[in-house]
Formats: C-alpha cells, sequence, structure tokens
C-alpha cells in the first residue's frame, strides 16, 4: 500500500467509523466505550494500517516522521484517532525509545505486548512539587539497594496510568551528580508494584475521564524493582527523553492541526447556515469573515511550519532541529486555542455544550500550551538561540 492511499483510508475510517460515533463516544466511560474501541482496533489491523510511526521491523507502517505528520492531522480530527491505530501518547513514545533503547527481556516483556496492543503504559515525570518548566528539579528518588531501586516520590499527570501495564518514571537516581542531567534515568515500573500508589485520576475542567483518557496522581513508598530495569543506562534520563520529544512534538502539533480542521470545517458550516435575522445569515458579518480568514491563514502557516520541522528531523535529527520544534510547539498550540475559540463562539450558546465535539477540544487541549514544555519556556530557548548569533 502506498503512501497516498495509507492516507486515504485512514480519512476514510476517521470519517466512517469514529465521526459516525459521537456525541455517545465523548460522553460514556471509558469501561463503556472500551469494547468499541477495541473492536475498531481490531478493524485498523485488519486493514493494514496499525502502527503508522513505527518501523517495519517491528511491525508498523515504517512512515517518516513527515509521512506520520499527514496522517496524524487526520487521526487528530477525533479524540480516539491514534488510540485506534496505536499510535497513542504516551505509548507511541514509550514504543519508541523501549525499540532504541531497551534491553532483549524488556522489549519481550513490555515493547513487543505494547506494539501488539495487549497492553497499555504510561510515563510519570511531572510532580506536583515541583515545576514542570524546570524538569532537573524532581523529587523522586531511586536509592540502589542490593540489586534494586527503592524508590519514593509522588507524580502527577501520569496520563493513561489508569489501566496501564508498566510507567516509564523518571526519576533522581544519583543526586550526587555534578552534572545536573546526569542526574535522572528512566525506570520502568509495573503498575501492580508493591508500594505504588493510584491517588487518583485528576479532575480536567470537570472531567476526571477513565483509563487512557485520563491523568492519574501516583505515589511511590519503597516501591522495588530491579536495576535491570533502567532504560538505556543509569543518568541516560534526559538523554532519553529528548530522543522522545521531537518526534512526540510533531505528532501532537499535526494532531492539533486536525482538531483545528475540524473546528474550522464546524465554523464555517455554522456561518453560512445560521440565520440571524431575515434572510442575513451570520457569515456575512464582518467580524465572522475576518476569524475565518485569519484562522485559515495560521492553519495553512502552522501546517507548513510543522511539514517544515518534521523533513529536518527526518534528515539531520532532532537536536539540531530544536529551534524549529520549539516554534511549532508553541505556535501550533496558540493557534489551536485560537480557531476553538472563534469556532465555539460562531456556534454561539451550542458551542459550549457537548452536541458538538468543540466542548471537548477545548477541555482536553487548553493544556497544550502547558504540556511537553510551557509555550513561554519554548519562546525563551528559542529567543536565546537566536540571540546567540548577534553577539
Amino acid at each position: 500500500m502506498d503512501f497516498e492511499e495509507i492516507k486515504k483510508q485512514t480519512e476514510a475510517f476517521v470519517k466512517e467509523e469514529l465521526f459516525t460515533l459521537e456525541p455517545w463516544i465523548l460522553n460514556v466511560k471509558w469501561e463503556e466505550k472500551l469494547p468499541k474501541l477495541n473492536e475498531l482496533r481490531e478493524k485498523v489491523k485488519s486493514k493494514g494500517l496499525w502502527l503508522p510511526q513505527i518501523s517495519k521491523d517491528y511491525g508498523g507502517l515504517g512512515l517518516t516522521n513527515a509521512e506520520h505528520g499527514e496522517v496524524s492531522e487526520i487521526l487528530g480530527a477525533s479524540p480516539y484517532g491514534h488510540y485506534c491505530f496505536n499510535c497513542q501518547a504516551p505509548d507511541a513514545g514509550n514504543m519508541e525509545i523501549l525499540i532504541e533503547f531497551g534491553t532483549d527481556q524488556q522489549k519481550e516483556t513490555y515493547l513487543y505486548p505494547l506494539l501488539k496492543g495487549e497492553i497499555r503504559s504510561c510515563f510519570a515525570m511531572t510532580e506536583p512539587d515541583y515545576a514542570g518548566s524546570n524538569p532537573v528539579k524532581m523529587g523522586t528518588i531511586a536509592k540502589k539497594e542490593n540489586g534494586n531501586y527503592v524508590i519514593n516520590g509522588h507524580k502527577w499527570f501520569t496520563s493513561g496510568f489508569d489501566g496501564s501495564t508498566f510507567a516509564i518514571v523518571m526519576l533522581v537516581s544519583d543526586p550526587e551528580n555534578v552534572i545536573p542531567h546526569k542526574k535522572a534515568s528512566q525506570v520502568i515500573v509495573p503498575t501492580s508494584s508493591k508500594g505504588l500508589k493510584f491517588v487518583r485520576n485528576v479532575s480536567i475542567m470537570g472531567h476526571p475521564g477513565g483509563g487512557w483518557e485520563s491523568h492519574a496522581e501516583i505515589k511511590f513508598h519503597d516501591v522495588k524493582v530491579p536495576l535491570t530495569n533502567v532504560l538505556g543506562g543509569d543518568g541516560e534520563g534526559f538523554t532519553i527523553a529528548q530522543k522522545r520529544l521531537g518526534p512526540g512534538r510533531i505528532h501532537h502539533c499535526m494532531r492539533w492541526i486536525g482538531m483545528c480542521e475540524r473546528a474550522f470545517d464546524l465554523m464555517c458550516e455554522r456561518a453560512v447556515s445560521r440565520e440571524i435575522s431575515e434572510g442575513i445569515m451570520l457569515g456575512e458579518k464582518q467580524s465572522i469573515q475576518n476569524w475565518i480568514s485569519e484562522c485559515r491563514a495560521e492553519i495553512n502557516a502552522s501546517r507548513l511550519l510543522v511539514q517544515d520541522a518534521a523533513k529536518k528531523i527526518d534528515t539531520q535529527g532532532a537536536y539540531k532541529t530544536r529551534p524549529e520544534i520549539s516554534i511549532i510547539k508553541f505556535y501550533c498550540a496558540q493557534v489551536l486555542q485560537k480557531v476553538v475559540d472563534c469556532a465555539i463562539q460562531v456556534h454561539g450558546a451550542k458551542g459550549v455544550t457537548d452536541d458538538t465535539i468543540l466542548a471537548s477540544y477545548y477541555r482536553h487541549e487548553r493544556a497544550a500550551r502547558i504540556y511537553d514544555g510551557a509555550d513561554e519556556v519554548h519562546k525563551s530557548r528559542l529567543a536565546k538561540s537566536i540571540l546567540k548569533k548577534y553577539k
């Protein structure tokens, strides 16, 4: 199957199988929608569209970052697009780092079942007591005792922890190291481990969610895992984190563009169909026309920026593409917020109900300007890298 056919079949699946489930699928508990999602995942497998982001050596389609970006835009129009194709965060990032850094035993135990969709995983990094904008400072500590890591700490926004089989935990394993970025490691921790406590699914604008669509608060009380559960090596936590963040931001940004396109379509359809006075449609008002024009331009600009960054990651690697990655992260997040907000405004009262997808976008993606690095952090780093050339 060539790439154009992959995109064509993916778009047909999203429109025919996922759009038709709304708003039911948006408004029932995870346990209730899971059987249907599992059924859809089997359909994706049967169509040969499973794991678009993973190399063919590991059973995927082997798409480049640029190609997967285009697929991510299509999938992003539905909140369950990526999940049905098994390329959802945080599992997709965990797959990628297990492929690159995992041992044979780690791959056998954790990677292969994850690739098959038999289990889910999560990534535990963010902590309530430490600023996420400075990840060098963390309070989750792993001491080495008798061949084990003994872990104590407190994490939250561990997305998808509820119902997952294992977590990849970012923690401090060498607090005395004089190099700040060598203090941390990433360690695989089974969620069934003794001492690992699930506190709650954090409520996001009134929605605690469940299963994959949740963000958990968890605590570690003398949790023991073998030293062999470390990914890569002790002290390699930040190196591994950088490996996953570049491609991960491409996926996020293109997913957001998919949301923008869907919100844009809804906005335009509403503008031409909503009569506000005898014979006068909403779309005839200049304010609405301005929003439509601005949103169209900014969505187009976002897509071109992301495609440029993705191609550069494919050709020169994520490290050398850091400025472009920062640009797309804050720019696309801001465009997403603007487009969804305009679409809600055009819909009036209906826009804040769950009769359309817009309210769900607004609730769950306001955090786009925070997670994977707050906008302000990316802007600051970008400006510093630019100003170096002028000194």
